[in-house]
């Protein structure tokens, strides 16, 4: 579903860029940039959301550990 979306989104966008950029192409050349930049441009965008979603956890789980540690010494260790 997605693919099928990030196709109806491309042609839309090939549009709108080929309008931006001045290029005069015909309807068929349009939609296909449109299509490829979508279909591109969303494995991108995906694969560093990706990266920051693994290093966001990574923060996350390290503050967690902080607050579990300051919870021990605090409220068990004594």
């Amino acid at each position: 579903m997605p693919i099928l979306f990030l196709i109806i989104i491309g042609a839309a966008a090939g549009f709108l860029a080929t309008r931006v950029m001045h290029v005069k192409t015909d309807v068929v050349t349009t939609v296909a940039i449109g299509i490829f930049g979508a279909l591109i441009g969303g494995l991108i965008l995906r694969f560093i959301l990706m990266l920051t979603g693994i290093a966001f956890g990574f923060v996350g789980a390290v503050l967690g550990a902080m607050a579990l540690i300051w919870v021990y010494r605090t409220y068990i260790q004594k």
